[in-house]
């Protein structure tokens, strides 16, 4: 999503340090497309987890520091680990060594020792664990009286559905809460799990048998029923212990046809902006070549035929149709191909990505197009300062690259024009095998597709 205010300081500062270096760097910006993602789910229940300081071997070397205040208390810095709010005004007189009592979320018993009065509020001490739920009563001892107080405030916990192979889950439209499973007492499912998807028209066009993947391919699934409003999957691959779906993750669909435009009205929008302040725009979601045409109308509209384009190849139909696409990018004069490595694994599948990497190269060198890997290139270099060995090869390989934010993306940027510039030297041009690309051969229809549905 595109910050106009944002993208204008970035942009001076950009210009800033070109006149200062007398450097040319164009400036690209995005265009988001069709975002399916998961939809929120209901929250779970309030809940606050108050825990002691222990050492490595779980021993107790410090109590946890609780400040109990009355609900109508205003939020400050608190250096504390916890806060714990009350419905109304605690005992007057208050002073240290006055005990605060409760039975937990599990009923175990705990105490609390007052060490500070500070006004209306007291800083206690509690050296076990305690779940504090809205159920939770205080019950304060002071002067030998004994006060209650209902616990009021709670933070409420975000969740998450938690999945296992051979689960189903129920895809709805976005405005339907998603929530676990309901189970009997005898711990059968009683009703599956169910969440929204950010794009309820995507549903229309899933069919039976089709796959399905989530949060960056974490989990999986098959399509198993489809009605009208509702899609049902059965889980298919998870973690050996399960995995957890949260909301505003993912989802890839790369054996259906979705009908969705590739330019959004967002994107329209956005163009607006880009049209006046970028060299160049990256198309996401690009599929066929009536995708290219429309953005070239729609920068026409604008006096913008001049940017250059992206393609995003980051689908199974952008993939299969990348010679159409480069076609219908040749009438532009100034276009070039991005290969969105994440999502291209997920759709093609990993042991795939490194021959479909392979295509795209040899196919777009064919056409005069650059390329651009995307994806967790130096990845562990720019968050973590450390590259790993195999970034390290990627990078070797690769002559134009999309480096991520981080921390440490200087050094990113060193290491990668120290590792381009020696490799220079050793690469002049590819040397293919010239074996029939099986991409050209399924856009001419003289041989298989290039992606079968089965591996």
């Amino acid at each position: 999503m595109i910050d106009p205010a944002v993208w204008d300081r970035m942009i001076a500062h950009l210009t800033r340090a070109k006149q200062e270096v007398g450097r040319e760097c164009r400036v690209c910006l995005d265009i988001a497309g069709p975002k399916l993602r998961t939809g929120p789910i209901e929250p779970g229940r309030s809940v606050l987890k108050i825990k002691p300081h222990r050492d490595t071997l779980g021993r107790v070397v410090a109590p946890a520091s609780v400040l109990v205040v009355p609900s109508s208390h205003v939020d400050g810095q608190n250096d504390v680990d916890a806060v714990l709010r009350v419905v109304g005004d605690l005992p007057s007189g208050m002073e240290e060594g006055d005990t605060i009592e409760f039975q937990d979320a599990r009923s175990r018993s705990r105490r609390m020792t007052v060490r500070t009065v500070v006004d209306a509020s007291v800083l206690a001490e509690l050296d076990q664990t305690a779940y504090v739920v809205p159920e939770t009563v205080l019950r304060i001892r002071h002067a030998g009286q004994v006060t209650e107080y209902q616990v009021a405030g709670l933070p409420v916990v975000d969740q998450a559905l938690v999945l296992n192979e051979g689960d189903a889950l129920v895809l709805t439209p976005d405005s339907v809460l998603g929530r676990p499973a309901v189970r009997d007492d005898a711990g059968r499912v009683v009703a599956p799990a169910q969440i929204g998807v950010t794009l309820p028209q995507a549903l229309e066009d899933v069919q039976s048998g089709e796959a399905v993947w989530f949060d960056d391919g974490k989990i999986g699934g098959v399509v198993r029923a489809v009605s009208p409003g509702h899609v049902t999957v059965t889980i298919t691959q998870t973690g050996p212990v399960g995995a957890k779906l949260r909301s505003e993750k993912g989802i890839n669909l790369p054996d259906t046809n979705l009908h969705l435009q590739a330019l959004t009205e967002k994107d329209l929008e956005d163009l607006e902006f880009v049209a006046t302040r970028a060299d160049l725009v990256g198309y996401s979601f690009v599929r066929n070549e009536a995708d290219v045409d429309r953005l070239r109308e729609r920068l026409s509209e604008l006096n913008a035929g001049h940017l250059g384009i992206i393609l995003k190849i980051e689908t199974r139909q952008a993939f299969e149709a990348l010679p159409k696409l480069l076609l219908a990018c040749m009438k532009t004069g100034r276009f070039g191909v991005m290969i969105a490595r994440g999502d291209l694994a997920i759709e093609c599948g990993y042991e795939r990505m490194a021959e479909v990497q392979e295509e795209i190269l040899w196919i777009s060198e064919a056409a005069h197009a650059p390329v651009i890997w995307g994806t967790q290139v130096l990845e562990s270099l720019a968050k973590l300062g450390v590259p790993s060995r195999a970034e390290v090869t990627d990078a070797a390989m690769s002559e134009r690259v999309m480096l991520n934010k981080g921390p440490y993306m200087r050094d990113a940027v060193r290491t990668l024009d120290d590792i381009l510039t020696r490799m220079q030297a050793h690469q002049t041009k590819k040397r293919a095998m010239l074996r029939p690309l099986r991409l050209a051969q399924a856009m001419f229809g003289t041989g298989p597709a290039s992606l079968p549905t089965e591996a």
